[in-house]
Parts: structure tokens; sequence; C-alpha cells
């Protein structure tokens, strides 16, 4: 199967059922829009952050579907500026090149130095799709399960309203 061996080790581990899903490279959410299979399942964007200090580091997962405006996200999220981190950052942290990141990047993350933000729409999902931290394979697994394996990670977290669906 394509994508790291230490996510699928993870589930493994923690009994987390997953649907597999093997397509051409999507290093963007548009991308991998074209390769969507549906069926229940809502898409993840995941955004891979720094604040102005680069001392802190952020996993957003939010549903695919809603844009993202960094001004809004900024003030939603109240860790002040905020700017999307750097490919030297992003190995570093995640272990993953550009257009790989997804919930799964906290298995590299020994330290639990990034703070993960799950926006509170994915808690009504059935089911969600993120990368094995490779972009040309997605995994599908429940909400549940997606909370249990955030839980289980040991990375800090907040569920917060990242957007106004009814706006």
């Amino acid at each position: 199967m394509i994508g790291q061996p230490q996510v699928y080790e993870a589930l493994e581990r923690l009994g987390i059922a997953f649907d597999y899903y093997e397509h051409p490279e999507a290093p963007t959410i548009e991308i991998a829009s074209q390769f969507y299979r549906g069926e229940g399942t809502t898409l993840c964007k995941n955004l891979f952050f720094r604040n102005h200090k680069g001392n802190r580091h952020y996993l957003v997962i939010m549903d695919a579907r809603y844009p993202m405006d960094i001004h809004d996200m900024e003030h939603r999220l109240r860790q002040g500026k905020l700017s999307f981190a750097s490919p030297e950052r992003m190995m570093r942290y995640l272990g993953v090149r550009p257009g790989s990141v997804s919930l799964f990047t906290l298995v590299n993350d020994a330290g639990h130095e990034v703070t993960l933000f799950v926006d509170r729409h994915l808690l009504e999902a059935e089911k969600v799709a993120f990368h094995p931290n490779d972009n040309r394979a997605s995994l599908v697994i429940s909400r549940d399960d997606m909370m249990r394996f955030v839980d289980a990670i040991g990375n800090p977290y907040e569920v917060v309203e990242l957007y106004d669906r009814n706006a």
C-alpha cells in the first residue's frame, strides 16, 4: 500500500479500520476532488501553519468544501498572525513534503510540537478522508475513529468552528 508504514502501524495498533484508494498524485484539494468518490465521506483539507515568531506550529483539518480565509482563521484560532509553514518546517515537524500533509502526519511528530485544530463540522461527518502521508492514496475512516486517532496520538488539539456554513 502507498503511504508511510507508521500510519498503517498506528491504525492497526488502534484497531482502526479504513478503506484504501489509490489515485494519481493529488497535491492540492482541487486535484484531489477529481478523484473523490464521495460515498458519504467528507474530503478533508489539511493546512500546516506557523505563528509569526516561527516558534509554534499548527495543523488545521477542515471540510474541503468550504473556503479558507487566513485572516478569518487567525481570528478564530486566536494564535496571532499565521503563515503557511515552509517545506523545510513541514519535513522537520510532520515528515512529509508539500501536498501530502494530513491528520496522519502527526505520527511523525514524536515531540508533540504541532497543535491540531479540528473543524467542528467534521464531527458531523459520517466518514472522513485523508492521505496516508503520500498524496497518491487516500484512506477513509469513521469520524469516531478520527477522534480516537487524535486522542491516541497525543498532540494538543482543539475543536473549533472554522467557518459559518450559513454565511
